[in-house]
């Protein structure tokens, strides 16, 4: 009886002291609490995210699995993978994985997003990408006797170019310079850059010794526009290019041109140009294209050779060569002291700005670079568009001693 009593009195102190623990646990549990910052309900704003998320989660799973895209098809193992995590953070107590545990914050690890780089990046402030190769928009050069500023319309491609060609044959007084202006592309720009030069110095090599003047020295000028034009449409390119040349040669100036590029000289101050556009303003050349069979429309004020081309004459153009042709005109000058430099741009000056005004602001400015520069720049702040390249070339080396 007495050991009964005894186990009666020994469970009664350890209930007691079992009961004292459990309050102080509760105790240390609720201080706990009251330090950690509640985990609010999530909005439907984040319950939608949620349900998003573990519609992904479902799909990645199932595009690793078949290795197709998938269509939100619901495998179980996703399924069961993606409510556990979407159950840990609706609580928002965190993402445990590989034994790692955040709380306050949702880590969920995924597939990183594949990098697409554009083949065109039109953010580009100094360049733009055309064939693979970066195209610059605008352009400064300055060399012996000649300086050039360039730059880029509103087309997608820049559609001018120059060539220069010095010392020909040795001779620093005999020299080729050109500015080209293209259209339909750069096909034909390029090739008359790099081959109209060559062909007329290679016509002059071909008459040095026949020593018949000059009405030979301009038919070579002559031969050699034709010649490049036949060697571009040979290449079956439907592209074209209006050209202005001067060729310098003991202390004689030959201007050439087809099309809207513009040779003016400055002489004695006084703008004197030495070139005709080719336009359908022109009646002669309104004329000849109606005579052989083409005729001219005027669209939105411009005359146009069957509709679409806005020069009468030009390199290239195959599908308008029955109309378009490359036959230059050519005029001569015997440089003297009061020659003192050539502007040679294409339309793209002569649009916004008259022979004069161009002349003034070359002589005002005393570097002939800033001068071409600023020539740019006042076209394009009247409005222009299009592509603009001015040269300007110093003639004071190419006169004669006594002239």
């Amino acid at each position: 009886m007495v050991v009964v009593q005894d186990l009666l009195w020994a469970f009664s102190i350890f209930s007691l002291v079992w009961y004292f623990l459990q309050g102080l646990f509760r105790v240390i549990s609720m201080a706990l609490s009251l330090n950690s910052p509640p985990c609010p309900s999530p909005s439907w704003a984040s319950r939608s995210f949620i349900d998003r998320l573990g519609e992904c989660l479902v799909a990645e799973e199932c595009s690793h699995e078949t290795g197709f895209p998938s269509k939100r098809r619901r495998g179980e193992k996703g399924l069961h993978e993606s409510t556990d995590i979407m159950q840990k953070i609706s609580l928002g107590c965190g993402v445990q994985e590989e034994g790692e545990v955040k709380k306050g914050s949702v880590k969920v690890r995924k597939r990183p997003a594949r990098i697409v780089v554009p083949e065109f990046c039109p953010g580009f402030d100094q360049f733009c990408e055309r064939g693979g190769r970066l195209e610059e928009k605008e352009i400064e050069e300055e060399g012996r006797d000649y300086c050039l500023a360039s730059k880029k319309g509103k087309r997608e491609v820049m559609e001018d170019g120059y060539g220069v060609m010095v010392d020909i044959q040795g001779d620093p007084q005999q020299a080729f310079f050109t500015v080209i202006d293209g259209h339909g592309g750069r096909a034909a720009v390029d090739y008359v850059a790099e081959n109209l030069g060559k062909n007329i110095v290679k016509a002059l090599e071909n008459i040095e010794d026949s020593k018949h003047g000059d009405n030979q020295l301009q038919q070579a000028i002559h031969g050699g526009y034709l010649v490049t034009d036949e060697g571009f449409l040979s290449k079956d390119v439907s592209s074209g290019a209006c050209a202005a040349s001067v060729l310098l040669k003991d202390g004689e100036l030959h201007a050439a041109n087809v099309g809207d590029c513009r040779v003016v000289l400055s002489r004695n101050g006084v703008a004197e140009p030495l070139t005709n556009d080719h336009r359908l303003c022109r009646e002669d050349e309104r004329s000849r294209i109606e005579n052989s069979g083409g005729y001219v429309h005027c669209i939105n004020g411009v005359w146009r050779v069957q509709g679409s081309l806005a020069v009468s004459r030009a390199i290239g153009d195959l599908h308008l060569k029955e109309w378009i042709i490359s036959e230059p005109e050519i005029k001569k000058l015997h440089l003297t002291s009061d020659c003192k430099f050539l502007i040679v741009a294409s339309d793209g000056l002569w649009d916004k700005v008259n022979d004069q005004e161009a002349v003034d602001l070359v002589l005002r400015e005393k570097n002939p670079l800033e001068s071409c520069k600023k020539l740019v720049d006042l076209s394009t702040n009247r409005g222009n568009k299009d592509d603009i390249t001015v040269m300007v070339i110093n003639l004071q080396r190419f006169i004669k001693p006594g002239n």
